[in-house]
């Protein structure tokens, strides 16, 4: 059973994701308007894959018996400027998710609760993941900014994200 304070923190957490699945959404519609369909399927994706994070919380509450209670969620921007500027703050969101991530497992340590450290482990393991594949776009729109037409090529590569 979690306690009320970790079940809270979850809850809080799923919001979170749920705000990071709207969030990339967002950024999709962004790249549609731009004309780069690469990069709109990358985030498009991206958003999917948020909203999968934001279910793995939701059944393990109700796998625990806890009770999933839902937030509002904040309206994301509507433009973002630059590919280069959007993954930079691709990159910052990420780590901002990993440092709740970790402040969620500290919480979960501090009360014993071994279940949920285990079970986010696996969210750990992923924020290494999100932070990599976004540093490195941002790496690769870092040395083509001088030459924008070289965005094309890398909305492409994107764009072939399964």
């Amino acid at each position: 059973m979690l306690s009320d304070s970790i079940q809270k923190a979850i809850n809080e957490q799923m919001k979170n994701e749920l705000y990071s699945a709207y969030l990339y959404l967002a950024m999709s519609a962004h790249f549609e308007a731009e004309n780069l369909p690469g990069f709109a399927r990358w985030t498009r994706l991206q958003a999917k894959e948020e909203t999968e994070h934001a279910m793995k919380f939701f059944d393990y509450v109700t796998d625990s018996g806890g009770r999933v209670t839902l937030h509002a969620i904040d309206q994301p921007p509507v433009e973002y400027g630059s590919p280069l500027k959007v993954f930079e703050s691709i990159l910052e969101h990420e780590k901002k998710v990993t440092g709740m991530i970790h402040n969620l497992y500290a919480a979960a340590v501090k009360e014993n609760d071994f279940a949920t450290q285990v079970m986010l482990h696996w969210f750990i393991t992923e924020q290494v993941e999100e932070e990599k594949n976004a540093s490195a776009i941002v790496e690769q729109l870092k040395m083509a900014e001088e030459h924008k037409g070289i965005w094309v090529n890398i909305d492409h590569h994107v764009g072939k994200r399964e």
